[in-house]
């Protein structure tokens, strides 16, 4: 889900609310803040994911990007979803006022745009080492329109293996 902030403007400058519990629990999207990070990467082609928690640690993120520009996906894990392997991708950057709601069962990665791009996360549950899991970037299973291909990826993200896709995360 793309959250779209609107912002009020005045002689200073905007204002926009970037989370709200009580309309995210209204919208059926409820987040409960259990942690922030935040991830600075210095080179355009900066690959990270995909990632996800395993049940029961599984989280669900909410994505903005405050520096740079990203390309943002989220790749549907859950077995008994209809969206089971699909995946969506967003654009996101400062000036947008907009971040990507992304449920707990999904995996998640960017791809930076822009040299010098800072994600920021809100996180429904804590990092749990023992829970951690990831699948590769390119697996086939989802076939992720990248809208560049990265030049900078971890070896630990890059030898994620492919999903399989009858069990689920």
């Amino acid at each position: 889900m793309v959250v779209e902030s609107e912002p009020l403007e005045d002689e200073r400058g905007s204002f926009a609310r970037a989370f709200c519990a009580d309309a995210f629990r209204d919208a059926g999207f409820p987040v409960n803040v259990a942690q922030c990070n935040t991830s600075f990467n210095r080179l355009r082609g900066t690959l990270r994911g995909l990632h996800y928690q395993a049940a029961p640690a599984a989280e669900a993120k909410l994505v903005r990007c405050t520096c740079g520009r990203i390309f943002d996906v989220a790749v549907d894990l859950r077995p008994d979803s209809p969206a089971f392997c699909e995946w969506t991708g967003v654009e996101l950057a400062p000036g947008a006022h907009r971040a990507h709601l992304i449920p707990e069962g999904c995996a998640h990665a960017f791809i930076t745009l822009a040299d010098e791009s800072e994600v920021f996360y809100l996180m429904a549950r804590a990092y749990s080492p023992e829970h951690a899991r990831g699948v590769r970037w390119d697996d086939p299973a989802f076939a992720i329109e990248w809208p560049i291909r990265p030049s900078v990826i971890s070896a630990h993200d890059a030898n994620f293996a492919d999903f399989a896709p009858k069990t689920g995360p």
